[in-house]
């Protein structure tokens, strides 16, 4: 197998409505930031190529409504994700109390094969804002949460600055890579060529 070959990863990206999510994502993958805000309808995903030691990584991060009613996107949304980022604003501290609703939201849709080992990432957005004196969510405040959830990788971030945003998705990337290498032990036991990909419904491929 060639080390050159193109792993696709998929990260979702989730937290209150306002946080920053698409501004992020924008930011990382097209260098854009706009100060008008316009409210994601259900979900969207933008596409980013970067390389990681001799894996050629395509990240497929997705973007998602933060309103309460597009919550429960259906399972097929969470599912396959090999990492799951989760915003909230420094200066709103509603958005930082409910991310444990997201997290949980997560694990109950995603239910990966091991809820406690699946990489998460904790993004602290908009530290840029009145020179950080309206923040209400202390630094030691997120790290504690990150250290109750078993020590999830935690960034401070300005969309707006661009601070910290490619350092964050660089973990991202490194984290959802890591988590795919252990699917791929966990599966490599089943020879790809036994089940076509069109035959993978229920009974036998043969």
């Amino acid at each position: 197998m060639s080390l050159r070959r193109r792993t696709l990863l998929k990260v979702i990206v989730l937290g209150d409505s306002g946080v920053g999510k698409t501004s992020l994502m924008n930011q990382y993958v097209h260098k854009k930031f706009s100060q008008q805000y316009k409210a994601t309808i259900g979900a969207d995903f933008v596409t980013k190529e970067l390389q990681i030691d001799d894996r050629l990584v395509t990240l497929q991060i997705w973007d998602t409504a933060g309103q309460e009613r597009f919550q429960s996107l259906g399972v097929a949304f969470y599912r396959g994700a090999d990492c799951c980022v989760l915003a909230y604003d420094v200066n709103v501290m509603k958005s930082f109390d409910t991310l444990d609703n997201w997290h949980e939201e997560f694990l109950k849709q995603a239910n990966p094969p091991d809820p406690r080992t699946f990489p998460f990432i904790l993004l602290g957005n908009k530290i840029d804002i009145d020179g950080g004196n309206s923040r209400v969510v202390s630094e030691k405040k997120a790290k504690d949460w990150c250290a109750s959830k078993g020590n999830i990788p935690y960034f401070e971030t300005s969309a707006k600055e661009d601070y910290n945003v490619d350092a964050a998705f660089l973990c991202i990337a490194k984290a959802a890579l890591a988590n795919e290498h252990e699917q791929d032990i966990y599966f490599q036991g089943i020879p790809e060529a036994a089940v076509p990909e069109n035959e993978q419904r229920s009974g036998c491929a043969c």
